[in-house]
């Protein structure tokens, strides 16, 4: 029986995390340990953890000094002695089958590195978003990512990207993988996801998405630049920087080139090309003009720093390593 960890990080938000741990309490399949990672000052959030009744999850933290998701997450990960690793953010709220439908996967098929679900986003804590899609996790041929994870729906299937809010990994997997800390940002270091679930892919393991190993996902107050949806110029430099160095890193070299071409033509919403500006220019008029120009520096300098940093992502254990061991 694979034993497996959840893994919590936490900050200031201390009703998500009751509601969280309590969720884990109604696991099916119970977890063999949980791991809430937790800023060395915060004292508050210590305290939940600390005052939580004991007897009803296998529960204990571990301080991080060191601010951003990024720490903590690799904090966590020495931290955690589980076989499966299973992420979560205290926003969120695993329903009761959550564990029960990742361990299926992973005990299904040794070649399995990594397995995600749908996370039922309420936008702004409250409002459900709804609709439904079939494409969730790829990377379309010209570098675009399609998320929609909180979107999904129909059977279990290989994806190339797994959301940070919903994802877990088999350990011997990630065995000398750690999340990027050449990505930017104060807080929640966005694309982190992205790019330690594409180092996974690229190292030959199977990523799955059941939509079925879902959780409730009430989005919460973030305590740095990046306001969700609020427009903030360091953020939106930040998340079309890591995306840049995430897909570089993934990518193969004639794909690379096409993904800065369409980059810098096209774009999305999130990161302007000149198409994308010409797009909003009517509707935004300078304000489009700010965006196309702190998407152009963010892909500049996520060239430049994937440059300085080539081949730091090619550590993740290959499953052909795992099985001949």
């Amino acid at each position: 029986m694979l034993k497996i960890t959840v893994l919590v990080p936490s900050y200031h938000r201390p009703d998500d995390l009751r509601r969280c741990l309590q969720a884990l309490t109604q696991q099916a399949r119970s977890p063999d340990e949980v791991v809430v990672v937790v800023r060395d000052s915060d004292t508050e959030t210590q305290a939940v953890v600390k005052d939580f009744p004991q007897e009803s999850l296998p529960l204990r933290w571990v301080a991080v000094a060191m601010p951003g998701q990024v720490a903590a997450l690799n904090t966590g990960l020495e931290a955690a002695q589980g076989d499966i690793i299973a992420i979560t953010d205290d926003d969120a709220a695993p329903r009761p089958q959550w564990l029960e439908r990742i361990e299926s996967h992973f005990a299904a098929d040794e070649r399995v590195g990594g397995v995600g679900g749908r996370d039922w986003l309420y936008l702004g804590g409250t409002d459900l978003e709804e609709g439904e899609s079939a494409v969730v996790g790829r990377v379309q041929w010209f570098g675009r990512v399609v998320g929609r994870h909180n979107l999904g729906v129909g059977e279990p299937r290989d994806v190339e990207v797994l959301k940070g809010a919903n994802m877990s990994y088999r350990k011997t997997a990630i065995a000398h993988q750690r999340f990027d800390s050449r990505l930017l940002g104060s807080g929640a270091q966005v694309h982190n996801d992205l790019a330690f679930s594409l180092a996974v892919k690229r190292a030959g393991w199977r990523l799955i998405y059941d939509p079925a190993a879902d959780i409730d996902h009430y989005q919460a107050k973030r305590f740095d630049e990046d306001q969700r949806d609020q427009f903030n110029a360091i953020a939106f430099f930040n998340a079309v920087h890591n995306e840049t160095v995430a897909l570089l890193d993934y990518l193969p070299p004639l794909r690379r080139l096409v993904f800065l071409m369409w980059a810098v033509l096209v774009g999305t919403r999130k990161a302007f090309g000149i198409a994308q500006w010409c797009r909003f220019l009517p509707k935004e008029g300078s304000f489009a003009g700010q965006k196309w120009w702190l998407s152009m520096q963010g892909r500049w300098q996520g060239w430049q720093t994937w440059r300085r940093g080539k081949g730091d992502r090619s550590q993740a254990v290959e499953p052909k390593a795992i099985a001949s061991s």
